[in-house]
């Protein structure tokens, strides 16, 4: 039996852009046969029944439309013809070919008050068809924020595809009304906008409806866009549902694949040669288990969920110690004349409502170190056979929440002044403890800074914030008496321990770069040369 291009609407001239299957494969019904692309969206044409690849019609670039074969199947014995494919042959499709049904525009529901006046305007999830378990996995707004037309709201996603859902006003966003991990279903309330609409009528529905289907024969079900999802620092994932889901089912970070088809979309076999290469060759034993403890045999026991920060947090932590190669370097930096010149800009920072702690000379002491040692502020290539450096300066500082540690991210920060780094630094502080951080905040960043400042310490072992190569751990500042040739005198030092990925920067220059940061944070004065 030829399966053929289902009922694309509006698209033509489509291209294939990948190839899922080969002769003698075996498919199960709903498997993804090819993916096509439109300028709008791509889609998987799945199978429509159990059966083996008898022959592929069409090759990676070919430009097909509605009704064009694609392959052709042998289904397993017994399923040559049943009930339902004569129904469907009825129905309209005279070769025996299954009827398809072209799923509904992703277009949101937007329900509006009648009155000419209004402007509230609620976001809704559109039709999505039969699709089960979709759960939001990002939200891209905030209350306050304006948007316009097209600007990425929320991304959900079902067990085959993840999609976007954009903003059909412009506006400011009056309330959102679901997080990340939400179960959404169709006519969930999104998002509310103040929009800037004129005399809308009370609902707007999607453009055009899906066809009824003119027999319940049991095709394949209608291809759904895989939505590029964004990720990274204005980077995205280009890949299928399918791709995605093998990916988590691998626990593979799909930012980390390059991607071999067409325009670098990521395919299967990319996957599976990304896993292939991290396993190493040869294959090195894996850790043993943990041992599963009942500790309710020795008392009494509570088990508390972790938010999902500190889950998200934990599950990053752990794969940054498993692929960096931790060093760390301590030292201890003499920062009394910093303190006395901090201290005499006091009353300054106060009348400009500034509150001046050492981070942001810690900060931008550290962008021209930096700019001194630029393979600090870079990321090893995949293939760790090339050095990614960056030249921007993105700093990031981990700031501690009631839900778990979270790292916002000041841009550009070697471009901003010491006043402006405090004021951005307390913008985001707050940001994020009020939990209005937004995705973009906490992406992009090429070096971190972790201070344990307020809370105590004499030192620690940061973790490298992956795919970052370094990161500074600042302790607590202290007062101690240090000797100057004659006596002992009062010192302010402030401890600090820089660990990096030992494959990237090697001992010496580690040793170089603390020493150069101690200069610069000892002599103030050095940081305006």
């Amino acid at each position: 039996m030829d399966v053929t291009i289902p009922d694309i609407g509006d698209a033509e001239d489509v291209e294939v852009i990948e190839i899922c299957v080969a002769p003698g494969d075996a498919v199960a019904e709903n498997d993804a046969l090819i993916v096509i692309e439109s300028d709008k969206a791509s889609m998987e044409v799945p199978a429509p029944f159990t059966g083996t690849v008898d022959q592929v019609l069409v090759s990676l670039g070919d430009v097909v439309n509605s009704g064009d074969s694609i392959l052709r199947m042998d289904a397993v014995d017994g399923e040559e013809r049943t009930e339902s494919t004569d129904e469907a042959v009825e129905a309209g499709t005279a070769d025996g070919s299954p009827t398809i049904v072209e799923p509904p525009p992703v277009t949101p529901e937007i329900a509006v008050p009648s009155s000419p006046a209004a402007e509230r305007i609620e976001i809704r999830v559109p039709d999505i068809g039969e699709a089960e378990n979709v759960s939001v996995i990002e939200v891209a707004v905030a209350a306050g924020q304006r948007v316009a037309v097209d600007d990425l709201l929320v991304v959900v996603e079902s067990e085959k595809a993840s999609m976007e859902i954009p903003s059909p006003f412009a506006g400011t966003v009056l309330e959102v009304a679901v997080k990340e991990g939400d179960g959404v279903e169709e006519s969930t309330l999104l998002v509310v906008l103040d929009g800037e609409v004129e005399a809308p009528p009370r609902v707007l529905e999607p453009a055009s409806e899906a066809p009824e289907p003119a027999s319940e024969a049991p095709g394949p079900t209608a291809p759904v866009p895989a939505v590029e999802t964004p990720v990274g620092s204005g980077s995205k994932v280009y890949a299928g549902p399918a791709v995605r889901r093998l990916a988590r089912e691998l626990g593979v970070d799909l930012v980390a694949v390059n991607g071999s088809g067409a325009r670098g979309r990521i395919v299967k076999d990319d996957v599976k040669a990304f896993v292939k290469r991290n396993l190493g060759t040869p294959a090195t034993p894996g850790l043993a288990p943990m041992e599963v403890v009942d500790f309710s045999r020795y008392g009494e026991i509570e088990t508390v969920p972790l938010s999902r920060i500190r889950a998200r947090g934990a599950q990053n932590l752990h794969r940054s110690w498993q692929h960096v190669v931790h060093v760390t370097q301590h030292d201890d930096i003499d920062v009394t004349d910093l303190e006395a010149f901090r201290a005499t800009l006091k009353e300054e920072a106060s009348a400009r409502d500034i509150k001046l702690t050492p981070l942001p000379f810690i900060m931008k002491a550290c962008v021209r170190v930096l700019e001194m040692h630029p393979q600090f502020n870079a990321s090893l290539d995949p293939t760790v056979t090339s050095l990614i450096v960056k030249r921007y300066h993105h700093i990031g500082f981990a700031v501690d929440t009631e839900d778990g540690l979270v790292v916002p991210v000041v841009r550009d920060a070697g471009g901003k002044g010491i006043y402006e780094l405090a004021t951005e630094i307390a913008r985001l502080s707050d940001a994020a403890r009020s939990k209005k951080l937004k995705p973009d905040e906490m992406r992009g960043g090429s070096f971190t800074i972790s201070s344990l400042g307020a809370v105590g310490g004499t030192g620690f072992t940061p973790i490298v914030n992956a795919p970052e190569v370094a990161i500074l751990g600042v302790a607590r500042l202290d007062t101690r008496p240090v000797w100057d040739g004659t006596a002992f005198q009062p010192r302010k030092v402030l401890p600090v321990s820089l660990s990096y990925d030992h494959r990237a920067i090697n001992g010496a220059e580690a040793g170089r770069f603390v020493v150069d940061l101690g200069r610069l944070l000892g002599d103030v004065r050095r940081l305006a040369l």
